[in-house]
């Protein structure tokens, strides 16, 4: 499939800022189901370089701003070709150990709860295999979170998620890692862009998962949001150890005040 990609990240000061510094996961990279056919990163009034690819075999840019600063706006425009691939990550080139992902971090610490929810899933598996624990897990994860838009935050924990049953892909996805780290299986979280089909089961057009390391296959994506491993639908940016890691702006600035975000993504299926 072929889709297409304009997303534009629209930052304003309160007052303006003088100087600001932002990291860039903005790029996919490519990797067996994943081509990309085009694709650019613009900000007016900005310098974007440095580009260099990670441990994890993300694409990374930086964007400066210098002088008087009171809007940003960055804007991404690509295309990119997909292929359905069970959502196993086949040829995606990264360095990093799938050790470092047993880490946690705040945002993922596990906590009694999800330690029961972690070990209920486990004990569900017929053959003890990982990838059948694995599936469980997301099984399990998808239906102790109703999907509720608004009900938390970009520092809503994993923990918090959970005991409060609601929340958006982000929470899922923190929860599953959270969950798996429990259990000795490797999990990040992935950041992406999600395609609308047109019998509209979907959620947001930026949308985040998780991958579960499992010897046997690799990095394997699974989206408890909407219940499935990622397909051709997905596309993906980065990863990280939990969604600030993974988040594709991040940045400081200097002077203004509070800052005011605006994103808006549109996915679209190319005619091409």
């Amino acid at each position: 499939m072929r889709l297409t990609v304009e997303h534009r990240t629209h930052y304003r000061y309160d007052s303006p800022a003088r100087h600001a510094v932002q990291s860039l996961k903005l790029t996919p990279a490519e990797f067996e189901g994943q081509k990309i056919i085009n694709w650019s990163i613009s900000a007016d009034n900005c310098t974007i370089g440095s580009e260099f690819t990670d441990g994890n075999g993300d694409i990374i840019s930086t964007l400066t701003a210098n002088g008087a600063v009171e809007a940003i706006e960055i804007v991404v425009k690509g295309e990119v070709e997909t292929t359905d691939t069970a959502g196993v990550l086949r040829g995606h080139k990264e360095r990093a150990f799938p050790a470092v992902f047993l880490r946690t971090t705040p945002m993922t610490k596990s906590s009694a709860a999800i330690r029961k929810l972690a070990d209920k899933a486990a004990k569900k598996t017929k053959d003890g295999s990982l990838l059948e624990r694995a599936h469980a897990l997301a099984e399990s994860v998808s239906d102790a979170i109703k999907y509720a838009p608004g009900t938390t935050h970009v520092h809503t924990t994993a923990a918090d998620a959970l005991a409060d049953g609601k929340g958006v892909c982000q929470d899922h996805a923190h929860v599953l890692i959270a969950a798996a780290r429990h259990l000795g299986i490797p999990a990040r979280y992935v950041s992406g862009y999600l395609f609308a089909d047109h019998e509209g089961k979907t959620h947001e057009a930026s949308h985040a998962w998780a991958e579960l390391h499992l010897p046997e296959l690799g990095w394997l994506g699974f989206d408890p949001a909407n219940k499935c491993c990622p397909t051709d639908f997905y596309i993906r940016l980065g990863s990280g150890l939990d969604g600030q890691v993974a988040a594709p702006v991040r940045g400081v600035h200097t002077g203004g005040a509070n800052e005011n975000l605006d994103v808006t993504v549109v996915i679209a299926q190319s005619q091409q």
